[in-house]
Formats: structure tokens, sequence, C-alpha cells
């Protein structure tokens, strides 16, 4: 389970092929801190610490992963937001994470609004029902909340300290970002939905 709050930016060092897996060595301030077999996510995609060696640490993705996040765009030199899990008993900055993408959406427009920025995103009108106004949407493992919500696309605003601790700076227009709806939003729809087939 995670937050939303990104501690560290990450560089992927290296990216090696494995049958239909990814092989993915990540650098990073966090890196010689963690442990074989921990859970982080980067770029808002729960992966396993599989080695360590130094300030990198590397992680597998399978074909699942791969076919439902971002993971396949990335390559050496490619930026990504990491966060450990979260620890009980802490503050819960963000909202509930845990990891598990729904889907990739497409960044649509970017505005400079002279200090701060907004960013509207493409989503499948099938999701419309897990998204609200002012709601909560992980975007790349940042937690949002989300601003304007119309038909097909939803904005969020980026506040300076976001802007430059977090991947959204690298962001254009076209850029694949994954998404993980709200996890409460996602059980409500899913009981509402059990209730009509009854």
């Amino acid at each position: 389970m995670f937050t939303g709050i990104i501690e560290s930016i990450g560089v992927i060092a290296a990216v090696e092929e494995e049958k239909s897996n990814m092989i993915f060595t990540v650098q990073s301030t966090l890196s010689h801190e963690l442990k074989v077999d921990q859970s982080i996510a980067h770029d808002g995609v729960c992966l396993t610490v599989t080695s360590i060696f130094g300030s990198t640490h590397t992680v597998s993705a399978i074909a699942e992963t791969l076919h439902k996040t971002n993971l396949q765009t990335w390559k050496q030199g490619t930026r990504i937001n990491l966060e450990r899990a979260m620890q009980w008993g802490g503050r819960l900055d963000g909202h509930f994470v845990q990891g598990h993408v729904d889907t990739c959406i497409r960044c649509t427009e970017i505005l400079d609004e002279s200090g701060s920025w907004r960013y509207f995103f493409s989503f499948n009108p099938e999701h419309h029902q897990l998204l609200i106004p002012k709601g909560s949407v992980c975007l790349n493992g940042v937690s949002l909340t989300i601003a304007d919500l119309l038909d097909d696309r939803f904005s969020v605003a980026i506040i300076p300290y976001t802007y430059e601790h977090t991947t959204f700076r690298d962001l254009h227009v076209g850029s694949l970002v994954n998404v993980e709806f709200d996890v409460l939003g996602k059980y409500i729809s899913r009981y509402l939905l059990a209730r009509e087939h009854r």
C-alpha cells in the first residue's frame, strides 16, 4: 500500500529482455536503503526489488504489467517517480494507492498558469464513474486531486513543489501516463454494479 507521495526520482540505467519479461535497473538515492523482496512503486506500478548494487536496484516486469502500463516506453535515461510502501502509524498525506495500475491515459494539453500548471488527460468513457470533481486520482504514482471533469477528459493542477520533485516536468502532450483510480470508488462502483444485476 502506498500514499502517492513521491520520495525520489529514479533514472533507468539499463533495460534487458528476459523472454517476455523486462528487467529494469534503476539508479536512485533510495536504492541503497532498499531490501530484496521489498515492494516499491515505480511510476505508480508496484514492483518487487530483485537485487541491489550500490546506488542501483533491479526490478522485473512481466508481460501483463508491460501491457497495462507505460513501462513499455521506458528506456535508458527515463526518469521515474519512486515511493516505498507506507508505514502504519504515520500520517497519510496522499490517499490509499495500491500500486495496481488500471490503465494508461494520454496527456492532451498542458497550460502554464503563471505559478502553477494544469494538465489535461483523456480517458475511456467507461471509466467516467470512477472519477469525481475534487476526488483523488493517482498519475504515474502521484496522488492528485481532479480539478475539472469533462465527458472524456479531466485536469489536475500541479503546484511548483510537485512540478520540481516529480516527473511531471518531463511530461508533454501525447505522453502515456499510468493511472490508478481511487480504490474506494472502484469498490463502490463494483458493489452498485452487482446490485443492478441481482
